[in-house]
């Protein structure tokens, strides 16, 4: 650790503390977190202030000569975070300065005497001492030379797991799916532009022969390793099916309708897979020929990961996640079920209920997607990362008995950005293949032209790394309102769109969602949720001056989703409330927090969160929408709170809505649509269902689009996420 030329530990950048002995950053006396890499990269910086510090020499410092990892992705990101600790940015700096193919400069002055590293430290001793302590140390190594010699045979070194990346592909073109051959020597994977077959040694990769248009996702191989079963959608309206694809070439053959995340059983005789919408979902099996379907798990409001096989083939294991709507959690949980009893377990309790068996994680921590079960017994499965990193997950090792209960402490086996989506193994169990994603939505804003629905290319609002989403602007059409989890957890934000840098609105430990404007202009309304990792479910409904200033509370209520308020003249603000099977809404004053069920427009329905519902900004319509998934061809419904009448429209050729959203003269909708092809769309919907495609994406998500006051501009949140493929080898 590096300390002053004093021996102080001490010392101030600007408005913050560095105590280089804690290990902590403080700003105004109050701590900031920061893990221990940003940490040690500013201890580096801090050691020669004004001069490049090399990525080598950052390297050398934060990773051994024998530590495999992304180095690049890995050290950005840890900058990125430093970053995000001090309020900086890589457009702006303040204090960091990105120096291009070179490394990073502090640009900041700093206050107190000049940082150096603190030299090893080397115990001293006498001769006297030596000639007594090297014939202990010989004796003692000579004990355990012959006690390793004796026991080599029954207890060999634990090999090195070793990482690797397999695949490097663009944010164009991310990874869709990939999983291992049985004997660890080809991964199949796809991408936009195709089903891919690379050797894992070489890295040589070979197109596999498809048919045209057979966009399908590789998710398990039979044991023969000369073909597979992969997922593909016929049609943007379909859910997709699971097909027999060989590696040798020739047409795909359908095994079932209505199938995904397929995993074959380790004698090839099953398979096992996911099948339903994404909530309310269930664990089937069928034969390897797709004959003799039959359904095992379900549950009501519960959401489901990849299966994995047990290695005899008795059990399937599989990641549960249930939803809880009135606090829009889920509880996730790794079960096992056996075929002969019909005995459905818990095997990993839910993380962020119970922490005992990963004491390094809080109550925040949930079990990911991916999951597998190796030959010898372990369950090898993803925990999301603590705040401010929540969005990142990695690999952890539990030793099982046959029934899948743990017989040992998990073991950490990756510690990289970003989330693992999906987990694969050779039938050795010595080469596990995983994915890691991330998707970071930003807010881009773009301007209607010309006559009809034209619009401007979207440009990006806001440019850092973290999840972003414009909820609201200011009267006069020039600030977006926007929610992001750039602090660790989501707070409030403003930018005037002429402006490159954000001012905070709403910050503290709690998380503030969805700010919209009041009817009045003056203030924002918005949710805020209780404290990561808290039990309590009460959400609270707040205000905050425009200008900002303190926040008040005007309302607590469990299962509050979504808030809308219209413009004046009208002085109508709804709020929506849920439970498992109701969507409910309330009107309520945004000065006093006064509220007032509608029952008129409740919606009785499993489950409530599917639905997206918007004000009209002259107060007079409400529509609300079922989201992605559900329908064939989605519909919306206009409601008149005027005199209750309703009429219904569908939004054809596609197969999911995102969101709905008044435009700012309440005639229309704008409507964020997507299709099993992988395309994206933003819509325009009249209230006679007249539908305009008014902005179409192949690489990017649309969330949703926010008009401003005036009608001229749109803020929209859009992501281009990474995918790509990683393999521990050596166990």
């Amino acid at each position: 650790m590096a300390e002053d030329s004093n021996g102080e530990s001490r010392v101030r950048l600007g408005v913050f503390e560095v105590d280089l002995k804690a290990g902590e950053l403080r700003r105004n006396g109050s701590r900031v977190r920061l893990q221990e890499q940003p940490f040690q990269i500013l201890t580096m910086l801090l050691e020669r202030p004004g001069e490049v510090v090399t990525r080598e020499e950052l390297r050398g410092r934060l990773w051994p000569a024998d530590t495999y990892v992304d180095f690049d992705h890995s050290l950005n990101a840890a900058v990125r975070r430093l970053r995000d600790a001090l309020g900086d940015s890589a457009e702006n700096p303040r204090f960091v300065e990105t120096v291009a193919r070179r490394g990073y400069r502090l640009l900041a002055p700093v206050a107190g005497p000049p940082v150096v590293p603190a030299p090893p430290t080397v115990p001293e001793v006498s001769s006297r001492r030596w000639r007594v302590v090297v014939p202990v140390l010989v004796l003692i190594v000579g004990l355990a030379l012959g006690w390793v010699i004796a026991r080599w045979g029954r207890n060999r070194p634990a090999p090195q797991i070793t990482q690797r990346r397999l695949t490097a592909n663009p944010q164009e073109n991310p990874v869709l799916g990939a999983v291992i051959s049985p004997d660890g020597k080809y991964l199949a994977f796809s991408d936009n532009t195709g089903f891919y077959l690379r050797e894992t040694e070489t890295g040589e990769t070979h197109a596999l022969q498809v048919p045209s248009g057979f966009n399908a996702t590789p998710d398990s191989w039979y044991p023969d390793g000369t073909h597979l079963v992969a997922s593909w959608a016929e049609t943007a309206k379909t859910p997709s099916g699971l097909w027999e694809v060989s590696i040798m070439g020739g047409a795909p053959r359908k095994l079932i309708d209505d199938g995904r995340m397929a995993a074959v059983s380790p004698d090839g005789s099953q398979i096992a897979f996911v099948r339903g919408a994404s909530l309310g979902a269930e664990i089937w099996i069928m034969r390897d020929n797709g004959e003799s379907p039959r359904g095992l798990v379900s549950r009501t409001n519960r959401m489901f990961g990849h299966p994995a096989w047990s290695p005899d083939g008795r059990r399937i294991a599989f990641v549960a996640g249930d939803y809880l709507p009135d606090s829009f959690e889920t509880n996730t949980s790794i079960g096992a079920f056996d075929l002969a009893t019909g005995q459905e377990d818990v095997v990993v309790a839910d993380i962020s209920r119970n922490t005992a068996s990963h004491a390094e994680w809080d109550a925040t921590a949930h079990v990911g997607r991916g999951l597998v079960w190796t030959r010898d017994n372990h369950l090898v499965y993803s925990i999301s990362e603590p705040p401010p990193n929540q969005a990142d997950s990695n690999l952890w090792s539990m030793p099982v008995d046959s029934r899948g209960h743990s017989i040992g402490s998990p073991v950490r086996l990756t510690a990289t950005p970003d989330d693992v989506s999906n987990v694969s193994a050779s039938t050795d169990g010595r080469h596990i293949v995983f994915t890691k994603f991330s998707l970071d939505p930003d807010v881009y804003v773009t301007e209607l032209t010309g006559p009809g629905l034209q619009l401007s290319p979207p440009q990006r609002l806001t440019l850092d790394d973290r999840k972003d989403y414009p909820f609201s602007w200011t009267a006069d059409s020039k600030t977006v309102i926007f929610a992001s989890d750039r602090d660790g957890v989501f707070h409030i934000f403003k930018q005037a769109i002429d402006q490159t840098v954000p001012e905070t609105l709403v910050s503290g430990d709690r998380q503030a969602m969805t700010p919209r404007l009041t009817p009045d202009d003056s203030a924002l309304v918005f949710i805020e949720w209780p404290k990561l990792g808290k039990s309590a479910r009460a959400a609270q409904l707040m205000r905050v001056p425009v200008a900002g200033g303190p926040a008040q509370t005007l309302l607590t209520r469990v299962g509050i989703g979504n808030v809308e308020c219209a413009q004046a003249p009208s002085n109508l603000c709804l709020f929506d409330s849920r439970t498992v099977e109701q969507l409910a809404f309330f009107r309520f004053d945004p000065l006093t927090g006064q509220s007032q069920e509608l029952p008129d427009l409740t919606i009785h329905d499993q489950p409530p969160y599917i639905y997206n519902w918007s004000l009209s900004p002259d107060g007079k319509i409400l529509a609300t929408g079922k989201k992605e998934g559900v329908s064939n061809d989605p519909t919306i419904t206009f409601i008149s709170l005027e005199n209750g009448a309703r009429r219904t429209v569908t939004a054809k050729e596609w197969a999911g809505i995102s969101s709905i959203d008044f435009a700012a003269d309440s005639r229309s909708l704008w409507a964020p649509v997507y299709s099993n092809t992988r395309k994206w769309a933003l819509l325009n919907i009249d209230l006679e269902g007249k539908t305009t495609t008014v902005l179409e994406d192949s690489n990017m998500t649309i969330g949703w689009a926010i008009p401003a006051p005036d009608g001229k501009h749109l803020a929209i949140w859009k992501a281009r996420g990474t995918s790509n493929v990683w393999m521990l080898e050596g166990f």
